[in-house]
């Protein structure tokens, strides 16, 4: 697996400044949108995106740098480390025994050896559930919450931080019942008005003909409420403009947000009166006159 900091091409001292200038900057290179039909470009940034969403968020990058490609299963290492050391919650075993490594969800070795050298241990302790929990854009934007009916009728309420996206994982901590961890997986309804790309978001806002040839103030609507967009005069049909802190918050960190990118389609007028086709005719003659 690539490492992050190289797919940004920023140092690991790298200021979170950085690391979003890097990104943005990537991002803009490699985006479909400006790549159509290229795969390596759609890959590339499939892998920025992975990398800015991991090194974005403080407590990730802090797993990371400590764990490297073994970043998420870092909670269980720690776990794990803490139980080896108190001697506690383990049953240990010799060689040929229960292979522990498939309590934890990834294969024994690599980091783990490190741990336990090469002893094998097995550890008892509740398997933990999965939801499957579907939130709206609004939902993800804002956090929310749910409840949760487990066996036996019990219901029990949750929070869902705001920034989640399709295949976050919460995790709720078991009560002193004795029951395992509990995990939601998210995953994000589609969304009639915006499209996501990580933080970003993307929409259309509607322009009149005079207003993209002589430029004046559009309405965006944003998860937020409406904000003015001034256009340039002479904007071109599907021309994009950036509306920075409009996307989505950072997951565990919803001071940092993405951005919004409105794309203008331009609405061609009907129903016009004999006056307005004259003065169309006669921006047709002033149009062709420039050209001879």
């Amino acid at each position: 697996m690539s490492d992050y900091y190289q797919l940004l091409g920023v140092p690991r001292t790298a200021s979170q400044k950085d690391i979003r200038s890097a990104y943005r900057s990537l991002a803009r290179q490699f985006h479909p949108d400006v790549n159509a039909g290229e795969k390596a470009s759609e890959e590339k940034f499939k892998e920025i995106n992975e990398a800015y969403s991991v090194l974005s968020d403080q407590d990730k990058r802090r797993k990371y740098d400590r764990y490297g490609d073994n970043w998420a299963h870092s909670d269980q290492m720690d776990e794990a480390a803490a139980r080896a050391g108190h001697g506690g919650g383990f049953q240990w075993t010799g060689a040929g025994g229960d292979d522990p490594f498939s309590a934890f969800g990834v294969e024994g070795g690599g980091i783990f050896d490190g741990l336990f050298g090469n002893v094998r241990q097995r550890v008892r302790r509740p398997r933990s559930t999965e939801y499957q929990v579907e939130v709206s854009l609004e939902e993800a934007y804002n956090g929310t919450t749910r409840v949760l009916t487990q066996s036996g009728g019990r219901r029990l309420e949750v929070k869902i931080p705001a920034g989640v996206d399709n295949g976050s994982r919460v995790h709720i901590a078991p009560d002193s019942g004795g029951a395992g961890d509990l995990y939601l997986v998210i995953s994000v309804q589609e969304h009639k008005q915006f499209q996501r790309q990580g933080r970003d978001l993307y929409t259309e806002v509607e322009a009149r003909l005079e207003e993209a040839v002589l430029g004046g103030d559009l309405h965006v609507t944003t998860l937020r409420g409406r904000l003015a967009l001034t256009i340039p005069p002479e904007t071109q049909n599907g021309q994009r403009f950036r509306l920075a802190g409009q996307g989505m918050p950072a997951l565990n960190n919803p001071d940092t947000k993405g951005d919004l990118y409105a794309t203008v389609k331009v609405k061609l007028p009907t129903g016009l009166s004999e006056e307005e086709q004259q003065l169309f005719r006669r921006l047709k003659e002033l149009q062709a006159s420039k050209s001879e």
